[in-house]
This record gives C-alpha cells, structure tokens and sequence, in this order.
C-alpha cells in the first residue's frame, strides 16, 4: 500500500528533509506504508551531490540548502508541485536505473493528462518539452524546455526525495542558479505553456498515472 499525502501551503525544507530520512527508516524496517508526499516549499535553491559552485549565480536571492540527493542545482518555490517518493527500491527490483526510468516515465504520463509531450533527452536530467512557438536562440531549431526535474536518494534501498513539475512557479527566480548544470535551454510550466491547469489537477493526474508507470513491488523480497 502507497500512502497519499498532500501538505497545504508552503513546506519547510529541512523539515521535509526529516520526515523523509524518518519514514524512508521506517519503511526499510517493516514499520511504514510507502508513501507519496505532495509538498510546495517557500522559494528556495537545492544543491545536489553533484553540484558546481559557479552554477550558483545569485547565491544571496534565497536560502540554499546543500542536499544529498543526486543531481545539480535546482530550485523550488511555490506553483510547483514536489511528490516526494518513499518507495521501497528492494521489492521493485533493485534497479535503480529503472527506478529513475520509471519516474520519467510517470511525470511523462502525467502530463500526457493535459496533452503535453514530456519528452527525455540523453545527457539531460529531467524531462523536456519542445517550443514550436520559440525558436531556440542558439541556432534557430525548436527550442526545448525543462518543465520537471528528478533527484532521489537511496537509504537500505528505500528512496526519498523525488520529482518536481512546474505547474505555475515564477519562472524568473531560476535565473539564480544554471538549472542542473545546462546553459543551453530554458525552463517552462503548464501555465507558461497556455494551459489553465491548477495545482489540484497536477496531483490527480499523479495519482491517475502512478499505478501504471512504476514498476510493481514483489512483497517481502530480499533487500
């Protein structure tokens, strides 16, 4: 069983950051259900363990917190949905690589809800979707902007932390930091992208999507 919860208002995050560690503990001992956690936190900046100090550009415009999870700099604020995955990694396989595929593939379905083609790019994290109506301003190709990020941690080979989508975020305050170490692309929403979608819609399509896009547990597996 997968608990659904869903925290109003604005999360802090070093006490997401517990609640995670505690119940990815929990979990991993036979204690506690997974669980899907729907957070927004006030405006902030992640560094993950694969952070680059000069990808920092505005390192005094919000807290930065230094996080454990894989990854770069990212931001999150509020408008953005966070579901933090307390899943346990042992009973579906021990793949991690899958584990990552299968969360692309769940936030591609997701937004498949509100007919926008999430897409993966090879070297980029995250998924991607392309700009007919903007050119890139590079060389004049469509351009190609992140609307969701991904960053887990393992803990007995139970995760936490998670994925991001961007459903109304103010997009300027990623101008803070080079999103996940890549210069060449923007960053975009679900309401940048013309579409009338709240919050709430975002979590029922998570919840609508999620059964068929991760992989399934295999009770009492050794981990």
């Amino acid at each position: 069983m997968v608990e659904w919860i869903t925290s109003e208002g604005l999360t802090d995050y070093d006490a997401a950051v517990t609640f995670m560690e505690d119940r990815a503990e929990a979990i991993a001992g036979g204690e506690a259900d997974e669980a899907i956690w729907l957070v927004e936190h006030p405006p902030l900046y992640t560094a993950g363990t694969s952070a680059k100090p000069q990808d920092l550009t505005e390192p005094d415009r919000f807290p930065v917190y230094q996080s454990k999870r894989g990854g770069q700099y990212t931001y999150h604020g509020p408008g953005q949905r966070v579901a933090y995955v307390m899943l346990n990694v042992g009973e579906r396989g021990h793949d991690v690589r899958r584990f990552v595929q299968d969360l692309e593939n769940w936030v591609i379905a997701a937004l498949d809800q509100f007919n926008v083609k999430g897409e993966i790019r090879e070297g980029r994290v995250g998924v991607w979707v392309t700009r007919p109506d903007k050119p890139s301003r590079f060389d004049g190709s469509l351009r190609e902007d992140k609307i969701a990020a991904i960053g887990i941690r393992l803990r007995r080979w139970v995760s936490f932390h998670g994925i991001s989508i961007n459903v109304e975020p103010d997009l300027g305050h990623f101008t803070g930091i080079v999103p996940c170490g890549i210069r060449d692309h923007g960053v975009t929403s679900l309401v940048d992208l013309g579409l009338p979608v709240s919050m709430a819609d975002v979590d029922v399509a998570l919840r609508a999507t999620f059964k068929d896009a991760m992989t399934p547990r295999v009770p009492n597996a050794v981990i």
